[in-house]
């Protein structure tokens, strides 16, 4: 990726939102690295937070993976939808723009 096809600054952590199939408790917030850990309707979980960099993405990736939790998907969250959910505490927006592929299972 060309950094200036990013829209974050170069020394501030990637918002990104994991969602997974299958329930997770707040309990694994330490071992997802501080991750805010969401239930979702349908028996999906929503991982989200900021991620320093591709390294810490990969690695969350292999925690998914050890627990044997079907991926649904990766979305890269724009700082200016960061900064409304800052505002918003968090509230999820249909119209948000978002930046990644879903992963299809």
């Amino acid at each position: 990726m060309n950094k200036n096809d990013t829209k974050t600054e170069p020394d501030q952590p990637v918002v990104y939102e994991i969602r997974v199939r299958g329930h997770l408790g707040r309990e694994w917030t330490d071992w997802f690295e501080g991750l805010t850990i969401t239930p979702g309707d349908g028996g999906d979980t929503l991982l989200s937070g900021p991620v320093v960099d591709q390294a810490a993405l990969h690695g969350l990736m292999r925690k998914v993976r050890d627990l044997g939790l079907p991926l649904v998907s990766v979305n890269r969250i724009e700082a200016a939808r960061t900064n409304a959910l800052d505002v918003e505490q968090g509230a999820e927006t249909s119209h948000s723009k978002r930046r990644g592929d879903e992963v299809d299972q």
